[in-house]
C-alpha cells in the first residue's frame, strides 16, 4: 500500500517526556532495571490491574504491521468479505487510500487506533476504565459498572464501551461507531453495525495481549481475531499530539 508510512509520520511525536522521572510502583532488580516478566499486579478487589503506560508492537519491531493490515495473522479463508465490503475495499486500495481519516486528522478507530506505535494509558478505577491515546489526544471510556450497551446511540468515532471480567481476562464490548469505518490502513471496511469485543490479557508486569475480534455480518461473512502484543513502558510518560499543527499531507493525497 503506497501511503502506509503516512500516519506513521505525521504529526509525529517527541517520544517521551519525563524521560528518566522513575515511575511508581515497578518491581526492579539491583541496578534499577524494570522487571518486566515480574507478576502482573492485582487492585485491592483481586483483579488484574491493567493501569499504566504501554505500547504494541509486534515481532518485527515498534511499527506494527497489523497498524497496515489488520487481517494479516489470518490464514486464507478466515477473512472473507462480502461483495459490499470487498468493492470498498478494493477501491480504497486503487485510490492509493487518499479517503483514510488520518489524512485529514480525522480519528483512527480501533482496533486500528490499539496498533498506532505511540503509547496509550490506562487508567483502571472500580467502575470505569480510561484509555489515553497519545496519538491524536483521544480517549476512550470503558464502563464497567453494569450498564448495558446504549441502543441507538449518536455514531462515535470510538463508539462505545463496556467491560466485564472473566477470571483475569478483561473482556470489553463496543458498538455505536461511524458508519464506513477503517479497521487499519490497508482499507478492512466496517459498518455502523460493527461489534467489536476485545481481551485484555496481562501476562505478566511487563507483557499483555490484546485479542480483538471483529463482528460484522454486513461487511464479513463470519467474526474473524486478530492479537496486539502490548509492552509496559516506565519512566517516561504521554505528550501532547495536535495533528493538525503540522499536517501537510492532505495535498498529496491525490489518489488516482
Amino acid at each position: 500500500m503506497k501511503f502506509g508510512l503516512f500516519l506513521l509520520l505525521t504529526g509525529a511525536s517527541l517520544y517521551g517526556q519525563y524521560i528518566g522521572y522513575p515511575s511508581k510502583n515497578v518491581p526492579r532488580d539491583e541496578k534499577g532495571k524494570p522487571k518486566m516478566d515480574a507478576p502482573a499486579p492485582r487492585t485491592p478487589e483481586g483483579k488484574i490491574d491493567l493501569s499504566g503506560l504501554w505500547e504494541t508492537y509486534n515481532e518485527q519491531g515498534k511499527n506494527p504491521l497489523l497498524l497496515i493490515n489488520a487481517a494479516m495473522q489470518n490464514k486464507p479463508g478466515e477473512v472473507v468479505m462480502t461483495p459490499t465490503a470487498q468493492e470498498m475495499y478494493t477501491q480504497r486500495q486503487s485510490n492509493n487510500g487518499k479517503d483514510h481519516p488520518g489524512a485529514a486528522c480525522l480519528p483512527s478507530q480501533f482496533p486500528e487506533k490499539n496498533a498506532v506505535p505511540h503509547p496509550f494509558k490506562i487508567l483502571q478505577l472500580p467502575d470505569l476504565t480510561v484509555i489515553l491515546y497519545e496519538s491524536r489526544t483521544i480517549y476512550r471510556q470503558i464502563f464497567t459498572d453494569g450498564r448495558p450497551l446504549p441502543v441507538n446511540p449518536v455514531p462515535a468515532w470510538q463508539g462505545y464501551s463496556v467491560g466485564r471480567w472473566e477470571k483475569d481476562e478483561f473482556v470489553v464490548e463496543s458498538s455505536g461507531f461511524q458508519d464506513n469505518g477503517w479497521l487499519d490502513m490497508a482499507g478492512h471496511p466496517a459498518s455502523k453495525d460493527v461489534k467489536i469485543t476485545e481481551r485484555f490479557v496481562r501476562k505478566d508486569f511487563g507483557h499483555m495481549d490484546i485479542i480483538t475480534t471483529i463482528t460484522d455480518p454486513k461487511m464479513y461473512t463470519k467474526p474473524w481475531t486478530m492479537t496486539l502484543k502490548a509492552e509496559r513502558l516506565v519512566d517516561t510518560e504521554l505528550l501532547e499530539y495536535i495533528c493538525e499543527e503540522n499536517n501537510t499531507d492532505p495535498q498529496h493525497m491525490v489518489g488516482k
